[in-house]
């Protein structure tokens, strides 16, 4: 297995704690303590992703920009792809340097897009100057460090380059228009993790010679676009019977937020022939909606009662058109909500259990399929009372955003 990405940081917790940010995205990572060349010397590398410590963040600036060099050298020649480079969140070490002999070094007419934010703990970049929990970083401890304090707040000033604050109604092929007329290195503003999402998703679409330089954050951010761009683009599909008020409101953010929800009546469900109409429209609806660029379907159980047609006849209507779908499209992944019908499509989909990986959000469990002809496939399961209103659409960004084996 040859890495597809490669993490440079320049010290060792560094390139741990960007490195654990693909292995939540799935991806299968290696860290090492010393450099590329001491990774690749190892007998196999069985990863997708290998981070390296170039351990430079004590050295004086030449001496940082030549092992970052070095270290691009080595994972060009192994065919690396895609490089990200760590530097610290709070501007510590020989930070213009190592930046500029990564540009310099890893592609013709690289662009090197900095973004050291990570909000979650408490870094955010605004109007180009690094806040540490809303103070500028000299005016914090990194300020007076003993070995590498920080004298510049303002990126741009640090790096002499651009700066691009997005607004709200930029999307990611807007933003990355920007930063291609941003010159050879941008420093672009983020506040929260959906600014980072929509930075990583434009930096996938300039390319590979795109060189995303960043913290924890954009690391986390990266790792889902880079996931969800290497991977063929599908649809995710939810099957919705649970009748709980919390799971109804649910699915109605999930279709103001763009998603396709197709709600049979029970008269239809009720009737074959109504229902096998009702089918060929439905699919001809998922068409429409890959065509148009959204992901999410739902199957959503009516409510009320009918003569003669139970619950379990309406989960298993609904699961085996979900198998339908399954057949048809390409499906990255299948939520459950109501435990009918998680387990209706199971069994139309022959599955014996899940292998689970991870959770959503606490109590919504995501894993693969075990058994039967669609093992692998990505699962969320999640009872109709729980969750956020928005838990649909973390489920599916979960499964879009994320490698499986």
């Amino acid at each position: 297995m040859k890495p597809e990405i490669a993490i440079i940081a320049d010290d060792l917790t560094g390139a741990g704690d960007s490195a654990v940010q693909f292995v939540r995205c799935g991806w299968e990572t290696q860290l090492y303590v010393g450099g590329s060349k001491e990774a690749f010397s190892q007998p196999g590398i069985h990863a997708d992703v290998v981070s390296i410590n170039s351990n430079s963040r004590g050295l004086t600036p030449e001496a940082a920009a030549r092992a970052v060099a070095s270290e691009i050298r080595t994972l060009k020649a192994y065919g690396v792809r895609h490089l990200f480079k760590k530097v610290d969140s709070t501007l510590r070490g020989p930070f213009l340097a190592e930046i500029e002999a990564a540009r310099q070094y890893w592609h013709d007419n690289a662009m090197a897009v900095v973004c050291p934010a990570f909000p979650a703990t408490g870094r955010t970049v605004e109007a180009g100057v690094l806040l540490v929990n809303g103070v500028p970083v000299t005016e914090t401890s990194a300020g007076s460090d003993p070995v590498t304090p920080v004298t510049q707040s303002h990126i741009p000033s640090l790096l002499g380059c651009s700066l691009i604050s997005p607004q709200e109604s930029d999307t990611a092929e807007t933003l990355a228009e920007k930063i291609r007329q941003g010159g050879h290195t941008v420093v672009v503003d983020a506040v929260t993790n959906q600014d980072l999402k929509r930075l990583a998703r434009a930096i996938v679409l300039l390319g590979e010679q795109a060189l995303p330089v960043g913290a924890g954050g954009l690391a986390m951010a990266m790792a889902a676009a880079w996931a969800y761009r290497m991977d063929q683009e599908g649809i995710v599909l939810a099957v919705v019977t649970s009748q709980h008020s919390a799971t109804r409101r649910q699915v109605r953010v999930l279709q103001e937020r763009g998603g396709l929800v197709m709600l049979p009546s029970l008269e239809v469900l009720n009737n074959q022939a109504l229902f096998n109409d009702w089918k060929s429209q439905a699919l001809e609806n998922c068409r429409q909606v890959m065509r148009t660029g959204r992901h999410i379907v739902a199957l959503l159980a009516p409510e009320g009662q009918y003569p003669g047609l139970s619950p379990e006849m309406v989960a298993w209507r609904l699961a085996q058109f979900a198998q339908e779908i399954v057949n048809t499209f390409n499906v990255k992944g299948i939520i459950g909500t109501g435990g009918d019908g998680a387990e209706q499509v199971m069994k139309a989909l022959q599955a014996t259990g899940i292998r689970l990986i991870d959770e959503v959000s606490g109590g919504v469990p995501l894993g693969t399929l075990i058994g039967g002809d669609y093992a692998g496939m990505p699962i969320v399961t999640k009872a109709g009372g729980f969750g956020t209103e928005d838990i649909l659409i973390q489920a599916a960004e979960n499964l879009m955003e994320r490698k499986f084996k």
